[in-house]
């Protein structure tokens, strides 16, 4: 006797996705992201403050191997993390740039100005506060510090205040936090990198070689380019180029284009849609309707042709990277000290350079650069943005954390005391910038619409 069909068919969402689903819609706010990296900092500078500060400290120095065979690599936690999850945090990082550069913001020189000198600004003015506060001193290698913006922090800032943003004034912001990515990817790989070895950079350039060359023969599965970005990855890190640069690198390579149009794609899916309906069978088992597989498996080969690979790839890490690999990397760096130490890490020249930088740098760089550009004539405020969205836009720029903390790594190495003076003026000024932002966006009306 057969079973009926209705034994293979589900009722309703089994258990595991009900009680997913708060997790999943949470997920998908534009603000979540943000929020889990806020409760990570707070945890990280609670444990890095309690009774069991040491564990803190340990854990994340913690020795990692992998051995196969004779052959063997070391490393601790705190540097996996850094140098290894952050090169996936750089891809996507390059994914996004590539897609503006292509088709978005930053896709015609007209509407890629406005962000282009506002970020510009933004880099600029900071890198030059800190400077004069630093210069003939130890600290003047945390000259880049202040120069970046923590895109999710900004955006989720953003998000926080609902409809009442124009939304033009997020694809602002996101332009320029971009662009400024751009500036700190290029300020990371010439500044912040050690001495050149030619023998890996000549592998690393052969292996983006290959990676380009797959993409002109049309390779579009995520697996090769995966395989491809390991090697490049190790061989960066060989060559004295900061490792995560390579993210960025093989971003680059990844398609951007689709195989079939969107007219093939409607054309294909309809008709597979009809073999579908033909082969219904009403008593019949859908284990054994094989038309029914084949239709739906070429529906799932059409919707992936319709697809950019870039888009793809951009799509599935996003989560991976706002609700884990970052989030962790806060976890593991954002644990500084608050005793004697920081109480002298205060009044540190590197402190308050980086507190001007951010607070004081960040926004004035910002809005006039961007004044200048449109007072010239070769750019023009975004539909419905006023000049306080601007400046409350560039105050939120001034949230620096991630890439700052990141930067502020690699330019104190071997100074715990100045990473420490370096991470407190982040904090501090991360935490003023996105108050000041908020307080001056609140107040912007959405504008009717035209």
């Amino acid at each position: 006797m057969s079973l009926p069909p209705s034994v293979f068919v589900e009722s309703g969402p089994p258990l595991v996705e009900r009680a997913l689903a708060p997790f999943r819609r949470f997920a998908r706010t534009a603000s979540g992201g943000g929020l889990v990296l806020l409760a990570c900092t707070a945890i990280a500078l609670a444990w890095a403050n309690s009774p069991w500060a040491s564990s803190y400290h340990h854990l994340w120095e913690s020795e990692v191997a992998l051995a196969i065979g004779g052959w063997s690599v070391r490393s601790t936690l705190h540097h996996l993390i850094n140098d290894g999850l952050m090169a996936v945090f750089f891809f996507l990082v390059g994914l996004e740039i590539k897609r503006e550069v292509l088709a978005g913001e930053l896709a015609s020189l007209s509407s890629a100005a406005l962000p282009l000198a506002a970020a510009a600004g933004g880099m600029i003015v900071p890198a030059a506060l800190y400077a004069a506060v630093n210069v003939g001193r130890e600290g003047m290698s945390g000259w880049g510090v202040p120069m970046a913006t923590d895109i999710a922090f900004a955006l989720g800032v953003l998000a926080l205040l609902g409809d009442r943003i124009p939304g033009a004034l997020r694809v602002f912001l996101a332009a320029l936090a971009i662009v400024d990515d751009i500036g700190a990817v290029l300020v990371i790989a010439i500044f912040y990198s050690g001495g050149v070895a030619p023998e890996p950079i000549l592998a690393a350039l052969v292996l983006l070689a290959i990676a380009a060359g797959a993409n002109v023969i049309g390779v579009r599965s995520p697996l090769v380019y995966g395989l491809i970005g390991i090697v490049l990855w190790g061989a960066v890190l060989a060559s004295g180029v900061h490792a995560t640069i390579a993210g960025v690198l093989l971003a680059m390579t990844i398609p951007a284009r689709t195989r079939i149009d969107e007219k093939a794609f409607l054309t294909g899916a309809r008709r597979t849609l009809e073999d579908f309906d033909a082969a219904h069978e009403p008593d019949g088992n859908p284990l054994t309707n094989h038309a029914h597989q084949s239709a739906i498996h070429e529906l799932q080969e059409l919707s992936d042709h319709a697809q950019t690979p870039l888009n793809r790839l951009e799509h599935g890490l996003h989560g991976i990277v706002a609700f884990a690999i970052i989030p962790l990397f806060a976890l593991a760096n954002a644990g500084v000290s608050l005793g004697g130490d920081a109480a002298a890490a205060l009044t540190s020249s590197v402190t308050i350079g980086v507190l001007l930088g951010l607070v004081v740098g960040k926004p004035l760089g910002v809005t006039l650069a961007a004044w200048a550009i449109v007072r010239l004539g070769l750019a023009r405020l975004p539909a419905g943005v006023s000049w306080r969205a601007i400046h409350g836009a560039a105050w939120l720029a001034g949230i620096g954390f991630t890439m700052s903390i990141f930067i502020a790594g690699l330019a104190f190495p071997g100074s715990p005391e100045l990473l420490t003076a370096a991470k407190l003026g982040i904090l501090g000024a991360s935490a003023i910038a996105g108050i000041g932002g908020w307080l001056l966006l609140r107040g912007v009306g959405r504008p009717a619409s035209p």
